[in-house]
């Protein structure tokens, strides 16, 4: 079962502007913004972003103007209370996630441990 519900995970506009440039871009209207927690990096998790047209059972699903995010439930525990963001800079562009239950941050800002 699927759940959509009011979670303490933000995504921001400069975010939903980017995956819907992204969805429009792919000219796949049912996309949405997969985030998920992998072992590895530098310091023992990192962050992985997809556009995936699944929903998988047991994902929670957070809407902000027509923009879904999905995070599976062992994801979201290491996520509660973060930020979603997209940057655009000299060292490239990329989402980003401001995390508050990281103890320790890699550089790249993909890798954290908790």
């Amino acid at each position: 079962m699927n759940q959509s519900i009011d979670i303490p995970l933000q995504l921001t506009d400069t975010a939903v502007q980017k995956v819907k440039n992204l969805i429009e871009q792919e000219n796949k209207a049912e996309l949405k913004l997969r985030i998920y927690i992998t072992g590895g990096g530098c310091n023992g998790f990192q962050y992985a972003f997809t556009l995936d047209d699944k929903i998988n059972d047991g994902d929670i699903i957070v809407e902000k103007q027509d923009v879904i995010l999905v995070i599976d439930s062992i994801s979201l525990q290491y996520l509660f209370g973060g930020s979603i963001d997209y940057i655009e800079g000299l060292d490239g562009s990329r989402f980003i996630v401001n995390n508050p239950n990281a103890k320790t941050t890699c550089g790249c800002g993909y890798s954290f441990s908790i």
